[in-house]
């Protein structure tokens, strides 16, 4: 498998000249030190371990995968040590409260380092952001005594963290979840039932694993008005913080997956197992959406670094593959020189590196919802956050799966050979679309909830964000078509926005048949503002601008021109609604 070049210098290029985010960290009280500076040196450092420890396993880890034996799991070779190796470094608690030992460094950087994970070796990469997300769910709704018992083991590493929700009759409508929790007398419960697609239900890798489990106390409400949340660890804790018995949760097998074989996807059952109430009885979904809107960022993000390394790899095979001849030419040339190996190649570009810049924008945005001593800029961050965050994860997955096609495709034959490692990007990137919410749910919670969240205010504050970009771009005739290009698409989403907001579809079920139209219009929208934004940097700079912002203004000027055309469609799309699909009675098909 080729190697991994850790994309930092676009990702500082980001941090420094597009969003100032110096500016936004001076701001922030407890991020009022840190700088651009410190972030390329924490994510250098991380290149370096996904380039040199994670990246070299990612194809062994792949093909051997993991096993059960005798009730215990075991990852593939060179994980354990790499996990140590990842432990010692600190990685763990980069972005965690220092009150348990976290380092405390802004999401931001976490973020960007999260995609070097995933674009690395994603099946390594996932133990880590699941453990960070059932930590920020323990600190947020768990009593001191628990937070205390659990958290600074989890953050060092030590231990590692689950989510269990899905049940086999219950997958996405957690309303039909039956494993149930009892009282036990002395303020803990008895759980019992089955989960399955469980990711790192267990491992090797860590002393415990701490599960999050939803689950039914017996007076519960039926639906999701009835889930509580429970944290159920797999050894139990002593008072001084050893570990004692196990507890009675088993792994009942592994599942046989398309990709992320490198990683344990578990069926787990609760035999009677103790665990303890996180949050208030029968609020246990509040409590878990905390973990899950952290896990969809996260996701979004593993279909961007998927791509990235998909793009590495073809780029160099493109470079050297003699192959064919141009239009009109006499010898054969490197398919580099093909204009349709360029088409994929750009397309794939132009998604990561908009991508990013999302990423980015969204991540200082969570950085001000945490720290911003502003109630109202808290308040609008956590909007814009709810706003993007379906469509990270459904637009990045997506498009990263898309991007890993493309790169396969780059290789020919060779894509298809498991060596060259495109043909696992692909599966590993396909996953991405399902878990966590598949996109489709995530296109519905768009338009359903977030279009019209708080009256219209996020996506009215993101929309001003393009207006301005495109007011910035009126006086530069260097980006003029670019911009015109951006101003016709955003018409036409405002347009379809206003509609969808007001229900002036024909039914709710226009709306249901629209909204995966609409997320891709919007994310294309979104990517075309970013475009616009980073070629009216390179156009600032006049005779400075160096090679990588010329090649910005060339990327802005294909994905405007190439891709962002797409709206088009996909607004008559939307405008046909949802008779042609519900058009054929259920017994047609």
């Amino acid at each position: 498998m080729p190697d991994y070049h850790a994309p930092v210098d676009d990702m500082v290029y980001l941090l420094e000249e597009i969003f100032k985010a110096d500016g936004v960290f001076a701001e922030l009280p407890p991020y009022s030190e840190v700088n651009v500076d410190l972030a390329r040196t924490v994510l250098e450092e991380a290149g370096r371990l996904c380039s040199n420890v994670l990246r070299p396993i990612n194809l062994s880890g792949d093909i051997e995968g993991c096993r059960l034996e005798n009730g215990v799991v075991t990852l593939p070779k060179g994980f354990k040590e790499a996990y140590k190796a990842f432990v010692e470094g600190g990685w763990p608690a980069l972005s965690l409260e220092p009150e348990y030992g976290g380092q405390g460094l802004p999401r931001t950087i976490q973020i960007l380092v999260d995609e070097m994970l995933s674009g690395s070796n994603l099946s390594f990469g996932l133990v880590a952001g699941l453990t960070r997300g059932a930590v920020e769910t323990i600190e947020a709704h768990a009593p001191a005594d628990i937070k205390s018992k659990y958290l600074p083991k989890m953050i060092e590493g030590t231990w590692s963290g689950a989510m269990a929700l899905t049940e086999a009759q219950a997958g996405s409508d957690l309303g039909l979840l039956k494993t149930s929790a009892k009282p036990r007398g002395d303020g803990s419960y008895t759980i019992s039932g089955s989960k399955i697609f469980i990711s790192s239900g267990d491992q090797d890798l860590t002393e415990n694993v701490i599960h999050l489990v939803l689950a039914r106390l017996p007076d519960a409400p039926p639906g999701s008005r009835g889930i509580s949340l429970f944290l159920s660890p797999k050894f139990l804790v002593n008072e001084d913080g050893t570990l004692g018995a196990r507890n009675n949760v088993n792994v009942g097998s592994l599942e046989h997956k398309m990709g992320i074989h490198g990683h344990a996807t578990c069926v787990m059952n609760y035999d009677d197992a103790q665990g303890w109430l996180i949050g208030e009885p029968n609020r246990g979904l509040n409590a878990m959406f905390t973990m899950m809107n952290a896990e969809r960022l996260f996701v979004g993000v593993q279909g961007l670094g998927l791509g990235e390394a998909s793009y590495q790899t073809a780029s160099a095979y493109a470079k050297e593959r003699k192959q064919g001849r141009v239009p009109g030419g006499k010898e054969t040339c490197t398919i580099i020189e093909h204009p349709d190996v360029r088409k994929m190649l750009l397309t794939m570009l132009s998604f990561i590196e908009a991508a990013r810049a999302l990423t980015v924008f969204t991540a200082l945005e969570m950085d001000k919802e945490k720290t911003h001593p502003d109630a109202e800029v808290r308040k609008t961050a956590t909007g814009l956050i709810a706003l993007l965050t379906p469509v990270i994860k459904a637009a990045f997955t997506d498009f990263g799966f898309e991007t890993t096609v493309l790169g396969q495709q780059v290789l020919g034959g060779h894509g298809y050979i498991r060596e060259w490692g495109q043909e696992q990007f692909v599966r590993d990137a396909r996953i991405a679309m399902i878990y966590e919410g598949t996109n489709g749910i995530q296109a519905q919670d768009l338009v359903l909830r977030k279009l019209t969240l708080d009256a219209g205010a996020p996506v009215g504050t993101f929309f001003a964000f393009i207006s301005e970009t495109l007011a910035q771009a009126a006086g530069q005739p260097a980006t003029a078509a670019i911009a015109q290009r951006l101003k016709t698409a955003f018409e036409q989403l405002q347009a379809t926005t206003k509609k969808l907001q007001a229900g002036d579809f024909a039914n709710a079920t226009d709306q249901n048949g629209a909204a995966n139209d609409y997320l891709r219009f919007f994310a294309l929208v979104t990517f075309g503002w970013l475009w616009l934004r980073m070629a009216l940097t390179t156009i600032a700079k006049g005779e400075a601008a160096n090679s990588r912002d010329k090649r910005k203004l060339a990327l802005a000027e294909f994905f405007t021109s190439r891709i962002l055309p797409q709206t088009a469609s996909l607004a008559e799309q939307i405008e046909a609604g949802s008779k042609p699909l519900m058009a054929l009675e259920s017994d047609a098909f």
